[in-house]
């Protein structure tokens, strides 16, 4: 544009041609702004359209026995794998999804990642599990649900997405017990737009806290269309895990799992810091290096 500018400039200060050239170059330097002016700004080369960016938050506190630990993985892994999950991912609008992997116990650990990949056929969410499948059992003291939900919006932050909706799927069989008050980082994750889903697994629980599902529901999760999804046996496992990432990936309520499915007694409230309490009476005494 510039350099046809500079052209017609010069040919115009020569008497004989000045009034024709003149006018053709008007024209032509007319035509050509239009079609600058009309021309589209490209997106941002590395932006992939997905239909939901899912981040799976699974506990491995030392809480979670090796056989419980072992289910649950197992739970994620046939889950991926499952043709139901795949037609989920393949019948969204984009027909893809971006998904991110992360274990939690007191702390989140950077070895304890698995990056973000994009989902779109059966051949993608199998190497996921695989990964998944791959990574050595370990575990270690601590449930910070509050530092999982806060490393889980950190990941989504980090995106480089464009997505129509930004979940977090949190799994874990204790209230949070260490870190932030899980409500704060809760309610900093909602208000960026952010859905947590929960699947409190309550295989074995703690006599001392027995309504991890009511906790959940009303300290944990949160968003529109949100739910909680308890495990209450070992049989449940596989088939809960696949049935949340359905819905998490389709987006489809499921009035059998919303948050109307974990009855809440309104003559109890749940107390959401009772984790940090009965950390201080049960374990600070015994462990009392569970901050690091």
């Amino acid at each position: 544009m510039r350099h046809a500018l500079s052209l017609c400039f010069d040919a115009c200060r020569h008497p004989k041609t000045a009034a024709r050239f003149c006018a053709t170059c008007v024209s032509l330097l007319a035509c050509l702004a239009r079609a600058q002016a009309a021309a589209p700004l490209a997106a941002p080369a590395d932006t992939i359209a997905v239909d939901v960016e899912l981040v799976l938050a699974v506990d491995i506190s030392h809480s979670m026995d090796e056989k419980e630990f072992a289910l649950q993985r197992a739970g994620y892994v046939k889950a991926l794998r499952h043709a139901d999950f795949i037609n989920a991912v393949r019948s969204g609008v984009n027909g893809r999804i971006a998904l991110a992997y992360f274990e939690w116990a007191g702390t989140v650990r950077d070895d304890a990642v698995i990056a973000w990949q994009v989902i779109d056929d059966a051949e993608s969410a199998a190497a996921f599990a695989d990964n998944i499948e791959a990574r050595p059992f370990r575990s270690f003291r601590g449930t910070s649900i509050s530092a999982a939900l806060a490393f889980g919006a950190k990941l989504l932050d980090g995106a480089a997405f464009d997505a129509t909706r930004s979940v977090i799927d949190i799994s874990g069989d204790g209230p949070n017990n260490i870190g932030m008050p899980v409500t704060m980082t809760r309610d900093a994750a909602i208000a960026k737009g952010i859905v947590i889903n929960g699947l409190p697994i309550l295989i074995s629980p703690s006599p001392s806290f027995s309504h991890l599902d009511q906790y959940y529901a009303e300290c944990v999760t949160g968003g529109p269309g949100s739910f909680v999804l308890p495990v209450y046996a070992a049989s449940e496992f596989v088939t809960a895990i696949r049935r949340k990432l359905v819905l998490e990936v389709s987006a489809v309520a499921d009035p059998n799992a919303g948050p109307g499915a974990v009855p809440l007694d309104a003559a109890a409230p749940v107390d959401c810091l009772q984790g940090e309490r009965g950390r201080r009476f049960f374990s600070d005494p015994y462990f009392p290096e569970l901050d690091r």
